[in-house]
């Protein structure tokens, strides 16, 4: 289980959990390392006897030297970059050999991982790891992908990393990968000893075809209806927020790409004329150029509700509340009055708006919640969701230490992590 976070105090509490869920290595992180020193692979050393301790320095010069550190420090494994110099891999083995450690060749962000194994397997390394990286993660890119084509070529055991689950840590033991690398998916999760439990179950009882693996489209979707507006929001850069639009319907979760309507005071033809070009899963999404006159009412949303259309978004009110709440339907909106417009036919479907002070393009991801609405650019759609993912799982781990007694400034080291 690999501890990527910043506070050794966490890590040390998280890493007891996940071996008494059954974990048999603790990676002492990259981030782990350069915020609190080589002293983190020490203090987890003391604090884990028994278990093999994995230093991840992703080295790749001065080999030997910080091969001999981590080692005098407590680890058992060494990872280095595979992008290393082999000169920089040759000394790091012979400092390995001196040490009693091992070594583990990391292929993070490689050119060309295949040829880079066969390289490593003729240097004689211990250990190689098949890593695609978080921020690789977040474009498509996967692990599994690749080591199904490096097992086949190479004789030294491989590890897995990146973005393991309960699926993908499966998949890749039953490929043929002899070590998962499991890190927020454990670490990052409420019950860590629960989360690690049930990977290791997993692996344990892992098969060839198994677990089928969804398209980018399907996950893509699927983590939007699973995370918040504030989690996307966060991935964002905090960026991406609707101004001044709430809901009007409570509990209803709204995501869906957008099917966008510039229209003007009320007018509500182009609005309902969007309806017959949406298909489920579209978001209509309304500049209305008014917050007097309504361009959408309860015979507009009863058409969509039947559709399957995924919801409505509209910069300017809407009438009939009544009804409307009476669908519980996912309707989004600036303001609620009683009166409506013409229907006139001015405007367009389908052209870049904006709406809530966001720009809308058709095609963009639209989220929806209790918090509001968030725009999603469908060139970066994947990989937002996928963040968004990641502040959810640190987020459920932080609730949990709060919930256990300590306060949020305390949990996340407010102080020692204010700008200087």
């Amino acid at each position: 289980m690999a501890l990527d976070l910043l506070e050794l105090d966490r890590s040390i509490q998280i890493a007891k959990e996940a071996v008494a869920g059954g974990a048999d290595w603790i990676e002492v992180g990259t981030p782990l390392i350069k915020s609190e020193g080589i002293n983190a692979v020490r203090e987890l050393k003391k604090a884990l006897p028994g278990i093999k301790i994995v230093a991840d320095m992703k080295t790749v010069d001065t080999g030997a030297m910080e091969v001999e550190m981590a080692a005098k420090a407590g680890a058992d494994i060494v990872i280095l970059l595979a992008a290393a110099d082999n000169s920089t891999i040759e000394d790091a083995r012979r400092a390995a050999r001196k040490y009693g450690v091992q070594i583990m060749m990391d292929l993070l962000t490689v050119p060309n991982p295949i040829k880079r194994s066969k390289d490593l397997d003729a240097l004689g390394v211990d250990l190689i790891c098949v890593h695609v990286g978080i921020d690789q993660q977040m474009t498509g890119q996967n692990t599994i992908d690749f080591l199904k084509q490096i097992v086949k070529e190479v004789q030294t055991p491989v590890a897995a990393a990146g973005g393991m689950n309960i699926e993908s840590a499966a998949e890749a033991v039953a490929i043929g990968a002899a070590i998962v690398i499991v890190g927020g998916s454990i670490a990052r999760s409420a019950n860590v000893t629960g989360s690690t439990r049930k990977i290791r179950e997993a692996i344990d009882n892992a098969e060839i075809g198994k677990y089928k693996r969804k398209s980018i489209e399907e996950e893509l979707v699927g983590i939007l209806k699973e995370v918040s507006t504030p989690n996307i929001s966060d991935a964002m850069h905090r960026k991406g927020a609707m101004r001044g639009i709430f809901p009007i319907n409570k509990g209803v979760k709204m995501v869906g790409t957008a099917i966008t309507v510039q229209t003007f005071a009320g007018d509500w033809a182009k609005s309902v004329e969007a309806i017959d070009l949406a298909d489920p899963g579209n978001v209509i999404v309304i500049y209305n150029g008014s917050n007097d006159i309504a361009p959408w009412g309860g015979l507009a949303t009863l058409s969509c509700k039947m559709k399957g259309i995924s919801g409505v978004v509209i910069d300017g009110p809407v009438r009939d509340v009544d009804e409307i709440k009476a669908m519980n339907y996912p309707i989004f909106a600036s303001g609620i009055v009683p009166n409506a417009g013409e229907p006139k036919g001015m405007g367009e479907i389908n052209a870049e708006i904006s709406c809530g002070d966001q720009t809308v393009r058709p095609g963009d991801y639209i989220a929806g919640d209790d918090n509001g609405v968030v725009v999603i650019p469908k060139e970066r759609a994947y990989e937002i969701a996928r963040r968004a993912k990641e502040v959810e799982k640190t987020e459920s781990r932080l609730y949990e230490e709060i919930r256990r007694g300590r306060t949020l400034s305390q949990v996340a080291d407010l102080k020692k992590w204010e700008k200087v």
